[in-house]
């Protein structure tokens, strides 16, 4: 194995999921519906989300889909609204949100740039808001490139975002270890010709990503060692 660069996912990868995004789904859902609980639980129920637990359905569109995807399932519970307005203000909902690292990112990036790794993110999040993520965390210089769902390479578990990676860097898949915590992001990286490494800090767990995976690891902290 000879890794020379490295792709993360941003949301359960970079960054714990549930700290960070259980408080913005409640928050927007009873924001959108005007402090309607029972019509914010509905909306949540659509898009995986149980405002009442805080928990999400293994299958939450938030995990896996675009924000015009969810805003698209949205849409009914919006009358006269269209799918382009609802999407710009989810993304810019999105961009708000305080983040929390899986792990203390600075140093880690630090190292791994030491290595001479080259550095990407791409995530199914749109790439303005993920940018203003990556900013207010003080690490959006450390990459190499930053790419959304709408970037123009289109979302995973399609590999345009992860072939834009490779070309940026001009470094074949083999080299490159696609980092997330889905199935989405490793069918994509494997899509890629990538090696896919899984992390525990999403909703999936160890027996769903295992069969997607080369490796599963508990967090991103755990890439040095990794990598040897």
């Amino acid at each position: 194995m000879d890794i020379q660069a490295i792709l993360f996912d941003k949301d359960g990868t970079l960054f714990d999921f549930y700290a960070t995004w259980g408080i913005w789904a409640k928050t927007l859902l009873l924001d959108e519906a005007g402090g309607d609980a029972e019509l914010a639980a509905r909306m949540g129920d659509a898009i995986g989300y149980d405002i009442r637990t805080g928990t999400f359905a293994p299958d939450s569109m938030v995990i896996f889909d675009t924000p015009p995807d969810i805003a698209a399932t949205l849409l009914p519970f919006f009358g006269g609204e269209k799918v382009q307005s609802l999407t710009d203000r989810l993304n810019a909902a999105a961009a708000q949100v305080p983040m929390v690292e899986a792990t203390p990112l600075i140093p880690l990036l630090l190292e791994l740039q030491a290595r001479g790794l080259k550095l990407g993110v791409a995530t199914n999040d749109g790439e303005a808001p993920a940018r203003a993520h990556l900013e207010a965390s003080g690490i959006s210089g450390m990459f190499d490139f930053i790419v959304g769902s709408d970037s123009g390479f289109g979302g995973k578990p399609e590999a345009g975002m992860m072939q834009a990676f490779a070309d940026h860097i001009g470094m074949a898949g083999e080299r490159i270890a696609m980092v997330g915590d889905s199935v989405h992001d490793l069918v994509a990286g494997r899509a890629a010709g990538m090696v896919p490494v899984a992390v525990l800090t999403g909703v999936a767990g160890q027996d769903e990503l295992a069969p997607h995976a080369d490796v599963v690891l508990p967090d991103i902290g755990h890439l040095p060692a990794w990598l040897g």
